[in-house]
């Protein structure tokens, strides 16, 4: 692969369909809140990283062949944290968190939902890494190597993933004798669509999952590709008329502007560009981003969403009009800091193995039409299929997700056969719009706030977490009490 074509790549990856020339951004699914408000008090103390030990599994490179190849072996990396654990010989439970599109180390002090509920359950804590990410790249390649190899990336697969999971939690579990400790699983996001598959795909290696803002259901057309920026929308008109009212002018003014003599310089110097823009496309993509961002991580105390409405409520309406709004909102939002818009980024690990899996299987048809405060920008699939065949030389599959996880008439399926499945979601987290929000049977739940964000249930609690909070993660350990005391109670059954 040349090198031109590699940032043709990373360019793809980092927007998202390609709708006439104009690039929509894709939201990313990471739960990690980095480029975003980040609340200090939720840190968790980097020494909890201290309890862990580190081992690598050699694991199968393809799980679901039997060519010579396949069975060629890399090291995936997981991590153990015993600390709490009461032991194989009294069957104590093994939490298990499956690690999605990044390297597994930032979600050892990120995710504290297992830490924080470990002694009472007297559980094993296990944290496995996604193949691909982090140290577990197969035939000892770099990351960049291995994206590059078209017959190396040919197995970086959510299928290949939950098989991985499977066969460490396996082998795990043998070398310490604990045939008998049952396995929850927990995920966020990506890694709570890869739970609640796990659940689905191997109920014989876990009893139960639970699946942090899971956007499950954003496939194949069955949820529709406008739902995640509606939300957007809606969180924006919630925390300020005005200021939904602003943010939807502004997109015809950046136009005319940009269509001035100098009218690009002009938006660069009004905005305190990190570089100068190229166009006022370049502009709106940044705000579009900005926007959806605050609201999928409108986390309490913080509340970007409010932050950034406050500053355009607040700006002096005499300069710049509208966009003089809009700059207040940036500036709020990002502090004080030397320039504001297309700052100089890394591209991550994430950037690029998520470009590559949105590519090849998970297809999620995100557009933007008419019914929300931005510029109407829909989904094609057929200019999303000519992008990825251009980059990586193969077409997506669009509907392999529903047709190896199933999707489509969720409530009527899972009734018959799922069991042991927390959905939870805040409903201010634009995924929620493709999450399952209500309960299909007794044992697969649905758990959410109307104020929650992505993912906050499996953050770090902390003292000033609102109520509404902490009920939902009551809620979350007491239905897990449920199946915990029910499976030993089947289990003193079955040994006598």
């Amino acid at each position: 692969m040349t090198l031109s074509r590699l940032y043709f790549i990373i360019s793809f990856i980092l927007s998202a369909a390609s709708i006439s020339g104009h690039k929509l951004y894709t939201p990313t699914l990471s739960l990690q809140r980095k480029n975003f408000l980040r609340d200090p008090e939720r840190a968790v103390s980097a020494s909890v990283s201290n309890d862990f030990e580190t081992f690598f599994f050699n694991q199968t490179l393809d799980h679901f062949n039997y060519r010579p190849e396949s069975y060629t072996t890399f090291r995936q990396r997981y991590l153990i944290n015993s600390k709490y654990w009461g032991g194989a010989n009294s069957s104590a439970p093994i939490f298990v968190y499956l690690g999605a599109e990044e390297p597994i180390d930032e979600d050892l002090i990120g995710i504290g939902f297992l830490t924080d509920n470990a002694a009472q359950f007297k559980a094993l804590l296990v944290y496995i890494e996604h193949r691909y990410y982090g140290e577990s790249i197969p035939l000892g390649m770099s990351f960049e190597e291995a994206l590059k190899d078209a017959n190396v990336r040919g197995y970086f697969s959510s299928a290949q993933a939950l098989a991985d999971y499977a066969a460490i939690i396996l082998h795990m579990k043998q070398n310490l004798k604990a045939r008998d400790s049952p396995v929850i699983v927990v995920g966020g996001s990506y890694g709570g669509m890869l739970a609640s598959w796990f659940r689905l795909k191997y109920p014989h290696v876990t009893l139960g999952a639970l699946a942090s803002s899971a956007p499950i259901l954003y496939f194949d057309d069955i949820t529709p590709q406008d739902a995640y920026y509606w939300v957007v929308t809606k969180d924006f008109k919630e925390a300020s008329e005005t200021c939904y009212q602003a943010i939807g002018d502004s997109w015809s003014e950046i136009d005319r502007v940009a269509q001035e003599p100098n009218g690009t310089a002009n938006l660069s110097k009004m905005f305190k560009t990190c570089k100068p823009l190229k166009s006022g496309d370049e502009l709106k993509d940044y705000l579009t981003s900005l926007y959806a961002g605050a609201a999928q991580y409108d986390d309490p105390v913080r509340n970007p969403v409010t932050v950034i409405c406050n500053g355009i409520d607040g700006a002096n309406t005499t300069e710049n009009g509208v966009l003089g709004k809009i700059f207040a909102g940036v500036v709020a939002y990002h502090v004080n800091s030397p320039c504001y818009v297309n700052p100089p980024t890394n591209v991550s690990e994430t950037d690029l193995g998520w470009g590559w899996q949105r590519c090849s299987e998970m297809v999620m048809p995100i557009g933007i039409t008419n019914n929300s405060m931005f510029p109407s920008y829909p989904f094609v699939l057929s200019s999303f299929i000519d992008e990825c065949n251009s980059s990586y030389g193969v077409v997506p599959r669009p509907h392999w997700v529903t047709t190896y996880y199933g999707g489509h008439d969720i409530e009527l399926i899972l009734l018959r056969f799922g069991s042991n499945i927390i959905f939870s979601n805040g409903l201010r987290d634009p995924y929620s719009s493709a999450g399952v929000l209500k309960n299909i049977s007794d044992s697969i739940i649905a758990v959410y706030t109307e104020k929650g964000s992505h993912c906050l249930d499996i953050l770090a609690q902390k003292q000033t977490d609102p109520d509404w909070l902490v009920m939902q993660r009551k809620t979350e350990i007491e239905t897990i009490k449920g199946w915990l005391a029910t499976y030993y109670a089947d289990l003193l059954a079955f040994k006598q």
